[in-house]
This record gives C-alpha cells, structure tokens and sequence, in this order.
C-alpha cells in the first residue's frame, strides 16, 4: 500500500534517500602505510606478505571472514596470502601469464581497478562540507511544512465486510483491538498503525480520504488496489526536515554518486565510441581537415 513504507518506518526521508544511478564504488586509495605499522608477517621463498596485504585481502574476501574472530580471520587470510604465493609462483614457472585469456582477464581488473580508484578520488573530492550542505538545504526546503498524517487502517476483502467492521466501531468498538483481529494487512499486529506518512507515500485513494479526515473521525470504506479499508486519522503535523548530522551520511553517498555520474558522463563526450553491435542512425560526420594542407602530418 505504501509507495516507501520500509523508509517512512525508519524515519528516513525519501527525498534524503533518492540517489542517482552512478556506479558503485567499493574500493579505495589507501593512504602510504610506515614501516612500523606495516610489518612482515611472513616470507614464502624470500617473498614478504605484509599486514598491509593482509588488510587488502581481508576486503577482497569479505563476506567469508564475516562469522569469524579476529584471530581466526588473521591466520586463515595469512593463510591464504601464503598459499596464494605459492600457487602464483608455480603458474609463472607454466607461463600462465603468456595465455591470451590471462592475458584479457589480467587487463580487465587493470582497468577496472584504475576506474574505480580514479572514481574514488573524483567523488572524495566532490564531497565537501559546503557541497553537502547544499543538498540538505535544498531538500530541507522541500520537506519544511508537508504535511503529514498518522492514521490506523483496518484491511478487509470485501465491502460488505468493509461496512459491518465500520458498524462495529460506531458502537464503540476498539480500533486497534478491531485491527488486529479482522485486518489482513501485515500491521495488523500493530492495531493497524501506519505511522506518519505524507501524501506521496500512499496510492492516492487512501491518500485523498486520509489527508481529508480530521484526527479523531473514522472514514467510509475505501476501495484500494490492496483491498476495502477503514481508516482512522490520529494526528496530523507539519513535515521537519531531520538534522543535518541524521542524514550526513545518505548525503555524502548522494554528492559522491552524482559527482562520479557526471565525470563519466563528461568523459564520454570527448570520448570516441564506436558500437559495432549496432546500426548507427546517424550519417557519419565529416572529419576535420588541418587549415593548412602543409601543416597536415604525413600519411604512413
């Protein structure tokens, strides 16, 4: 029934968690590591494994080492570091290295670490203090006197039932106790509270009657897509925008999106694509000659 339930419920505000489509980041420059905060942990054939490869394979594992302590992820990524160095010598002794598939797998994660890194950089660059609190003012501005609504609903099949559960509560009957015996709605438990919402957030017939109803009054059926309602309006209030350090966080992940989205996008204009894939509908364009045919390199 809710356009953004799960969202309402935990207080974050739509408009706070919007964000644009850009490419996900999930790795990060890290910063020099010293000598002392960087110590050798072990040597397969002279080679070192440092902490600091034990920290970039802890990342890369993830969800693995999830249930397990620290002690134990320690020494099962050592562990691995150890037999990884010595699988990888072995394949360089076969010259895996010189195989064509190696060879284009080796240059994809090339490129797809040097993509996300210089992503990183660019959308750690965009978010600024000034540049987030832009965004939060901005929404700030939209959020700031909404209304919103705190209603009960009870869910049934049909009209008819719709109509007798509305009966029962003009003779007095207990809303919620009503709800949580007669509606289908998964709140149900909660006596039928849907919380605050605002107009948006609901198919617009619940929204039309709910937002029309004074606190206190009980509405006629309503038909929804969902089913036959009754709905009882608790309170109403004027929308705030929550504190700046509660979304801080959604913010920054919006800035640094948005600025990565608009970086790509800018590189692709001076960018030459060619699809072969597909049949161009556009006539090839000219291409630019050299003012001066003398100025002009030679052909090989």
């Amino acid at each position: 029934m809710t356009a953004s339930s799960s969202a309402a419920k935990r207080g974050v505000p739509v408009r706070f968690a919007a964000a644009t489509g850009a490419l996900a980041i999930v790795l990060f420059a890290s910063l020099p590591l010293r000598a002392e905060d960087n110590p050798v942990l072990a040597k397969v054939n002279g080679a070192e494994i440092r902490q600091s490869d034990v920290t970039l394979a802890e990342e890369e594992l993830g969800p693995s080492l999830a249930q397990m302590d620290p002690a134990t992820k320690k020494e099962n990524v050592l562990a691995f570091l150890i037999d990884m160095k010595i699988v990888a010598k072995a394949a360089e002794d076969k010259k895996i290295e010189d195989r064509p598939d190696f060879k284009a797998r080796l240059a994809f994660t090339r490129n797809r670490l040097l993509m996300d890194n210089l992503l990183a950089v660019e959308g750690k660059a965009a978010t600024t203090d000034e540049a987030m609190k832009k965004v939060y003012d901005e929404a700030a501005k939209q959020i700031e006197g909404e209304q919103e609504v705190h209603a009960r609903h009870i869910l049934v099949e049909t009209e008819d039932e719709a109509k007798a559960i509305e009966a029962e509560l003009k003779k007095g009957a207990d809303f919620a106790e009503l709800a949580k015996k007669k509606s289908k709605d998964p709140g149900a438990a909660d006596g039928g509270d849907l919380g605050f919402f605002t107009k948006d957030q609901m198919v617009p017939e619940f929204s039309a009657v709910a937002f029309a109803l004074e606190p206190g009054k009980i509405s006629d059926p309503v038909k929804s897509q969902f089913g036959w309602h009754v709905i009882k309006v608790e309170e109403k209030r004027s929308r705030k925008a929550p504190d700046f350090d509660q979304v801080k966080a959604q913010i920054e992940t919006y800035v640094t999106r948005k600025a990565q989205a608009e970086y790509v996008a800018k590189l692709r204009e001076s960018a030459k694509v060619e699809r072969m894939d597909q049949a161009s509908n556009e006539p090839a364009k000219p291409e630019a000659k050299p003012a001066d045919s003398k100025m002009a390199p030679a052909k090989k």
